[in-house]
């Protein structure tokens, strides 16, 4: 590649990172802010990259590929690192052999997540050091660096992006790659970590954390902006750049770009040279608490929120300075236009069924989510990835009777690879008259269509294993496995009324590809015909965007309309018509 100035989104100038840095293997977990970074470095013939089931395996495989004697790296969103804790907690006494880098992205304001968890905690708790990037420039710089700051302290490191550094393009210039190879050797009291040898490992995480705090004193990777003296701020990642186009040079700066451990000599010598410090961060207050611990003066929480996503003209107006980002507003109003699935999506079928039935459905994480939407309305619980089979299983065995008959978990084909198997393993062990769903649209929809284990594809889009979801689930214990076409509403209603009847544990699979891949040949768009509407909105019970009512009518946009036939088999009236003739 030239090596010229690019302009580069922050998630690609990671992935830039990780090429040069000479990383070999990447094992992720797709997650909005993180996709990109595996995504773009799978276009790097050079590294081995997948799609892991989920970011406990992606981790631990990473972490093989690190003690095989290659860099490696593993990628994943906040909540994945949840899944991940348990084997990042224990590498951290382990140590590495060749350099391990785990990459996490916040996603502060929610924009496609359940929570807005600050990770900083998982780097603290686990005594790893974590690094942040506030632009695609440090993306790519801190990426190499933390590879020699793995190698040379024996650590795993945390790489912390959020969305406005993953998502936003600033300049880069790429190098070349260099590939370091360290020998596997054996090591049975440094990699065995049963608790005699887990032990002695501990004084070694603490010492490593001592080293580490000396080295975050002189660290490249923290400095001070001295500027005006009246106001300093200790900042970190994005909210570095709000307070910079707020302030520029009028107040002084120590930027953290190692956020775990943080210095502590620093932080004091920088305090002394200010008249006024102020932590300015998103989510929760560790940079502002680090400072109180060391008995320094020094606000945060009390004047920037502790909630959501910041912005140039929240810093402003929070430290008393006028707004300076204009607000844009039109001429005319936009129409609110509320989530809801895509038109022909196949999920759509099922949700209506369900709700149709009065079932009480208890659902997961996947665009399927907005089955809780109006007007279809039919999930009622959305936890964590594969939480609906286990909650399913556990509200019916409490209910009995009267919830089992009309109580489904519905969960995505991706989903259920990630954390929905030992879910059915418990329904399947300790019996409960549960009926499983699982929503096969042959893709991970929400975060961009990667491929999973049960699509036959790999990162690269080349043939690949595939799991039969059908035998895994007889296999694990069910003997009623049926297969619907969410499209067929009758059959879904049928084979739903019978699965919820029998005493026994029951799997559905409704299965139908998203009707946004490019493989899926579409049907001609239907219309309506408006002498044969009778204007009675059944057809607006699905919540298909490509409907709607004009002049008292249903009409079809047919730049939308997929052609899946899903509301002509609600009109009791015949209106609906295929153009397929007139093609």
């Amino acid at each position: 590649m030239d090596n010229t100035k690019q302009l580069m989104l922050g998630n690609k100038a990671v992935a830039r990172g990780l090429y040069e840095a000479g990383v070999c293997f990447i094992s992720s977990y797709p997650g909005t802010p993180s996709t990109e970074i595996t995504e773009e470095a799978a276009k790097y013939d050079e590294i081995y990259c997948e799609w892991a089931p989920n970011e406990k395996v992606a981790m631990e495989s990473a972490f093989g590929a690190c003690l095989a004697g290659k860099r490696a790296f593993c990628g994943q969103k906040h909540v994945g690192l949840n899944v991940a804790a348990d084997p990042l907690y224990t590498m951290s006494y382990t140590g590495v052999n060749a350099g391990l880098v785990i990459g996490v992205a916040d996603d502060a304001g929610m924009h496609s997540s359940q929570n807005e968890q600050d990770s900083r905690h998982h780097a603290i708790a686990a005594k790893v050091p974590m690094i942040e990037p506030s632009d695609s420039t440090e993306a790519l710089e801190y990426t190499k660096l933390a590879y020699e700051l793995s190698e040379k302290f024996d650590t795993p490191v945390l790489l912390k992006m959020c969305t406005r550094v993953a998502h936003s393009q600033s300049v880069v210039t790429p190098g070349t790659r260099t590939v370091p190879v360290k020998q596997y050797e054996k090591n049975i009291a440094k990699y065995v970590m049963m608790p005699g040898n887990a032990i002695k490992r501990h004084p070694f995480v603490e010492e490593r954390m001592q080293a580490l705090t000396e080295y975050a004193e002189t660290s490249p990777l923290n400095r001070v902006e001295m500027g005006g003296t009246e106001i300093g701020i200790i900042t970190a990642s994005t909210s570095y750049q709000y307070v910079k186009e707020v302030f520029g040079d009028r107040v002084s700066v120590l930027k953290l770009g190692l956020t775990n451990p943080m210095p502590v000599q620093l932080i004091k010598d920088f305090a002394a040279k200010v008249d006024r410090l102020i932590v300015v961060e998103e989510l929760d207050p560790i940079i502002e608490n680090h400072v109180k611990q060391l008995g320094i003066k020094v606000e945060g929480k009390d004047l920037l929120p502790i909630l959501y996503e910041f912005s140039q003209n929240l810093v402003a107006k929070s430290l008393g300075e006028t707004p300076h980002v204009p607000a844009y507003t039109l001429d005319t109003p936009i129409p609110v236009r509320p989530p809801v699935m895509c038109a022909g999506c196949p999920h759509r079928g099922m949700f209506y069924t369900l709700n149709k039935n009065k079932c009480t459905v208890l659902g997961d994480i996947g665009c399927y989510t907005l089955g809780a939407v109006a007007p279809l309305s039919a999930i009622e619980l959305t936890l964590c990835m594969g939480a609906s089979i286990g909650a399913t299983h556990g509200f019916n065995k409490v209910l009995g009777e009267e919830s089992s008959h009309k109580t489904v978990a519905v969960i995505g084909d991706s989903t259920f690879m990630h954390s929905g198997m030992t879910g059915l393993a418990n329904v399947a062990y300790n019996q409960s008259n549960s009926t499983i769903i699982i929503l096969d649209n042959s893709i991970t929809g929400m975060t961009g269509h990667q491929q999973n284990p049960t699509t036959g594809y790999n990162i690269k889009g080349d043939p690949a294993g595939k799991i039969n979801l059908e035998a895994l689930c007889r296999a694990m214990g069910f003997e009623r496995v049926r297969v619907v076409d969410p499209y067929n509403l009758a059959e879904c209603d049928q084979v739903l009324k019978e699965e919820l009847a029998v005493n026994e544990p029951s799997v559905i699979i409704s299965r139908r590809p998203c009707a946004l891949l490019k493989y899926v040949k579409h049907e001609a768009p239907l219309r309506v015909n408006p002498d044969k509407c009778r204007s009675c909105r059944s057809c607006m019970r699905i919540g298909c965007p490509a409907i709607s009512m004009k002049n008292n009518k249903a009409t079809i946009d047919p730049t939308l309309c997929v052609g899946c036939g899903v509301c002509s088999q609600m009109c009791h009236f015949d209106a609906f018509e295929s153009t397929k003739k007139e093609a």
